[in-house]
């Protein structure tokens, strides 16, 4: 008996310390403050995205909840303003999954606000499945939409420097590559629709943000623009709601213990956002409010390089 309850009790003790140092994880420091700067959230209306919304409009900030719904945006808009006790936030509606919503957006925002010092490319989607402009679903939402919104915006974040670029990406990048062929075939990163292939596209689409942010920090030398990439953990939160019953079954017996809370999980997107001193690292991904190396595919020159030149011609910039 005495040796079940030790074993019982060192269970306990190691499920302690997993929580609270591995699950839980490092909290953003930075006490910036950014009152007179303006930052776009996209994907804001729940989850880690409505969490960094509110930090930052705690911060001073004037903050552009970019969300597809309007519904579900307005709804965001009252809590971010009751959470954060500042009036200084403003809903416009977003579909990343439409270019023409993306252009329509940029065009608004750049009519009416006069600054823009952070974009959060926080918005991500698991569903497979097609948009508006036939581009794969995942690809087209988690990679082209924030691709596009980025590079129509990035004149205004260059006037408006120090400003910084950062977007949400998944430690699932290193298990994702990138099949040119099916994307010049299909606009997409891959035409599965079981479990195992879903899951694949969706770690697909997380490499391209890895390489989006690679090769932006390229092509924004010599500007105030610096941009990071990250992996927020495992989030209890709502992006596998269009997931399939069984996943969705998995998910729910297991993230209540394993997966961070929103505020956790908000925390490395804050640090990328306000952390002082990161300018040398732009173009780099981070983990747990740190610098992580990443594997050769995911700071490869050639494939970013050529992902970019394929994004600019199947969003219509080129």
């Amino acid at each position: 008996m005495s040796c079940f309850l030790l074993a019982v009790g060192i269970a306990v003790g190691v499920g302690f310390v997993f929580h609270h140092v591995v699950v839980k994880g490092r909290r953003c420091t930075s006490e910036t403050m950014l009152h007179g700067k303006t930052a776009i959230v996209t994907g804001s209306n729940t989850g880690i995205g409505k969490t960094t919304a509110i930090d930052l409009a705690k911060r001073g900030a004037r903050v552009i909840l970019a969300c597809r719904s309007v519904q579900r945006g307005e709804i965001a808009l009252a809590e971010v303003m009751r959470e954060s006790g500042s009036n200084n936030v403003v809903f416009m509606q977003l579909d990343l999954g439409s270019l023409r919503s993306v252009r329509s957006f940029a065009e608004t925002f750049l009519k009416i606000e006069p600054r823009l010092d952070l974009l959060i490319n926080n918005a991500g989607i698991y569903l497979q499945g097609k948009t508006e402009d036939n581009l794969g679903m995942m690809f087209g939402v988690n990679h082209i939409g924030h691709f596009l919104l980025t590079n129509l915006l990035l004149e205004r974040l260059k006037e408006c420097g120090p400003s910084r670029v950062v977007s949400v990406a998944s430690v699932g990048h290193n298990v994702g590559s990138i099949d040119f062929g099916c994307l010049n075939a299909h606009k997409a990163l891959g035409t599965g629709t079981s479990f195992f292939p879903v899951v694949k596209i969706y770690c697909d689409s997380k490499l391209c943000n890895v390489l989006f942010t690679y090769e932006l920090a390229k092509r924004l030398q010599g500007t105030d623009v610096t941009c990071y990439c990250l992996h927020p953990g495992a989030i209890n939160s709502e992006l596998a709601r269009n997931a399939n019953t069984v996943f969705a079954a998995v998910l729910k017996l297991i993230r209540g213990f394993f997966f961070k809370n929103t505020v956790q999980g908000a925390q490395t997107t804050l640090h990328c956002a306000l952390q002082e001193g990161l300018e040398p690292y732009s173009g780099r991904y981070f983990s747990n409010c740190s610098v992580r190396d990443v594997y050769s595919k995911a700071k490869d020159g050639d494939t970013a390089k050529k992902l970019w030149e394929l994004s600019e011609r199947l969003s219509g910039l080129v």
